[in-house]
């Protein structure tokens, strides 16, 4: 045995606490890592190299096309319903305003139209009735005809009728700008002929003036087809009654009997 070297040929040491290595210190207690055998070499750590992605350029083109033509579409989209509403907007003014335009065209024509009626209404003629009736007399436009119906020569009542340009045939029904008679009865009996109008409410009774002399007016429904106003006065001993058949001659027959004149 060689005293440098205790161990017999062929026998592995066991047990032997190792010598630190030359520079480190030994710590009591902590193991020792194995001495590295003979012929081996150390494995370094393996860096995974970094996964690379690559992008495909014709999926890019894809989504950027799709995206440039969703785009263009909203876009025209809308375009087209800014369009149509802003036609829609303007076809409902541009109505409107040839609504109101022709309103007023037609509101001037009209205006213009009884403008000219009344104008040529003027001078006025005058009707002079019988003098034995009392000689009955009053104003009336130039545009309106008269036929004498009864002309009273030989006794009984008076009747005459004026409208525009021709007098219609005369009948119950027909209206009339105005409808003069001269009765030969009592006053009070002609208005009597009215009370069940009156009393009905088919006709509104008033006092009236006219040339001094008191009477009665009249307003309202006559008959189903007559519809205006009338002044009822007595004459002597006769009796007046002078009428319009329609609101259409309400105007003139204010203005006319305003100028009724009679001998009294």
């Amino acid at each position: 045995m060689n005293p440098e070297y205790p161990f017999q040929p062929g026998q592995q040491p066991s047990n032997v606490p190792q010598q630190p290595v030359q520079g480190q210190f030994a710590v009591p207690g902590a193991p020792v890592p194995p001495a590295p055998q003979a012929g081996y070499t150390p494995i370094p750590p393996v860096n995974t190299p970094p996964i690379k992605r690559h992008h495909d350029p014709k999926l890019k083109w894809m989504i950027m096309t799709f995206v440039f033509i969703f785009t263009t579409l909203a876009s025209a989209g809308v375009a087209v319903w800014a369009y149509v509403n802003y036609l829609d907007q303007k076809n409902n003014v541009d109505s409107k305003v040839s609504v109101a335009v022709a309103a007023a065209v037609k509101e001037q024509a009209d205006k213009d139209a009884a403008d000219f009626l009344e104008k040529e209404k003027q001078p006025n003629r005058q009707f002079v009735g019988p003098d034995d009736y009392g000689r009955l007399s009053f104003d009336y436009p130039k545009t309106w005809s008269v036929y004498v119906a009864k002309d009273a020569n030989e006794g009984g009542d008076y009747e005459a009728y004026f409208n525009p340009g021709t007098v219609p045939e005369v009948n119950s029904a027909q209206q009339y700008a105005l409808h003069v008679t001269i009765q030969d009865q009592d006053y009070d009996k002609v208005v009597d002929g009215y009370k069940k109008l009156v009393g009905s409410g088919e006709l509104k009774s008033s006092s009236v003036s006219l040339d001094g002399q008191n009477g009665t007016r009249l307003d309202g429904s006559f008959t189903k087809d007559i519809r205006g106003a009338a002044v009822i006065v007595k004459i002597r001993d006769k009796t007046v009654t002078v009428r319009t058949d329609a609101e259409t001659f309400k105007g003139d027959f204010e203005a006319l009997i305003k100028t009724i004149t009679f001998n009294k």
